[in-house]
């Protein structure tokens, strides 16, 4: 079974998010090993500098970086990464799998998003669109395209 491990920076803090995130776990245990692991998001005066952020994504960076797997496929989410269909989210996931992988380790960045070497670290730069979206919402979002990826791949009938 394929380990998917979802690195966060922040913590959810609505409750409907957060009883988003425990259904998609749910539903995603007959598919995978699902793990989702918070950081602490460096905490910035609202008026920081350039180097303040360089800083702050550089001390989240380590923290991303040492709960990433040695032997894991990863993928960063970035605006300026690939987009994907969930067909071809599905196709990646079987890929991996049949390349001998066994775990995915998917990565969310801060606001302020992704070093420089998360982003090198990764085996694929992906976004789901050139909108923002609310990082906590797109955790929610992320395990939703997740469990549709398996779906897809074992042919079930909630992707339409």
């Amino acid at each position: 079974m394929l380990n998917v491990n979802i690195i966060c920076v922040g913590k959810l803090k609505e409750k409907f998010l957060t009883e988003a995130v425990k259904e998609y776990s749910k539903r995603l245990s007959a598919f995978c090993k699902l793990s989702v692991t918070e950081l602490d998001e460096t905490k910035l005066f609202d008026k920081a500098s350039d180097t303040d952020i360089s800083n702050a994504l550089k001390s989240e960076s380590e923290k991303i970086l040492a709960k990433v797997g040695k032997d894991s496929y990863v993928i960063a989410m970035c605006i300026e990464g690939k987009m994907m269909s969930s067909e071809k989210l599905s196709e990646l996931f079987d890929r991996v799998s049949i390349e001998g992988k066994s775990r995915i380790d998917i990565i969310i960045g801060s606001s302020f998003g992704l070093s420089d070497e998360v982003k090198k670290r990764a085996d694929l730069k992906l976004s789901v669109s050139p909108m923002t979206f609310p990082h906590q919402l797109f955790r929610v979002m992320l395990l939703e395209q997740v469990y549709r990826a398996f779906q897809i791949s074992t042919g079930g009938k909630y992707h339409k």
